[in-house]
């Protein structure tokens, strides 16, 4: 059912995966952010090789989030390991962390195009400097985000990417995000190994259930409108990140 969403919507693997494993499946917080990394890496990875070929992504985008996200995911790792994996407070940190970035990705899905505009009104003349440094900080939040909780490399980050770079085709931008977190994902979810917080039997049943998801997704995305299926997406993950929250 994920891999059905995201294939009609392009979002949602990580904001709804590792909720379900917690709420529906009683999974430890940390082992279902870690199985969900790894899952989110190897899917990824896929869509990557195919936008690669098309030649839509911009590399050097790709790159600048990756050298703020991959020290910001490992210095998780190692907050993590440092706290003690798993226990109370590890649980805690994660299921607020969880909750707060599923709230951030619903608004994003909802309010992306008036976000965009009030960027635009105050952002000013772009300076490659300053949006080489804003790229830059942005990867480093959706490091932390990431590893702490798998959400927030699809719907927050490409927010944060069309505010910064409204010159760029969306197809390109789209194509960053995705190659952006493979390595993101892989760094985090090799960590998250690290730590001993990976299912495998969980994870190998997620890829088998999700690849055909994706494609039957994929198929119907044209026959079915998306900006409703989007509004549901929303209203399903801010439910699901208030009850985490609280």
């Amino acid at each position: 059912m994920v891999g059905l969403l995201v294939g009609m919507t392009g979002v949602g693997g990580g904001s709804l995966m590792t909720p379900l494993l917690v709420l529906a499946f009683g999974f430890h917080p940390v082992a279902a952010v870690g199985t969900d990394l790894l899952f989110a890496a190897g899917t990824k990875s896929v869509g990557t090789l195919v936008h690669g070929a098309n030649r839509n992504v911009s590399w050097r985008v790709t790159g600048l989030l990756a050298v703020g996200s991959l020290p910001s995911s490992l210095l998780m790792i190692l907050l993590l390991d440092r706290l003690g994996n798993p226990n109370a407070l590890t649980a805690k940190i994660i299921s607020v962390t969880l909750g707060i970035a599923l709230l951030l990705t619903a608004v994003s899905l909802v309010f992306r195009p008036q976000i965009i505009a009030f960027a635009a009104r105050f952002r000013g003349n772009p300076h490659p400097r300053r949006t080489t440094v804003l790229t830059i900080i942005t990867g480093a939040v959706l490091g932390v985000l990431v590893s702490l909780s798998s959400v927030g490399a699809g719907a927050i980050g490409m927010t944060a990417l069309l505010m910064l770079y409204p010159a760029l085709p969306v197809a390109v931008l789209v194509a960053s995000d995705i190659a952006h977190a493979v390595p993101l994902t892989l760094v985090a979810g090799l960590g998250h190994w690290y730590l001993g917080s990976i299912n495998w039997p969980v994870l190998t049943a997620l890829l088998i259930g999700s690849m055909p998801g994706i494609v039957v997704g994929s198929l119907a995305s044209t026959r079915v409108p998306e900006t409703a299926l989007r509004g549901v997406l929303a209203a399903v993950l801010f439910v699901v990140g208030a009850r985490l929250v609280v």
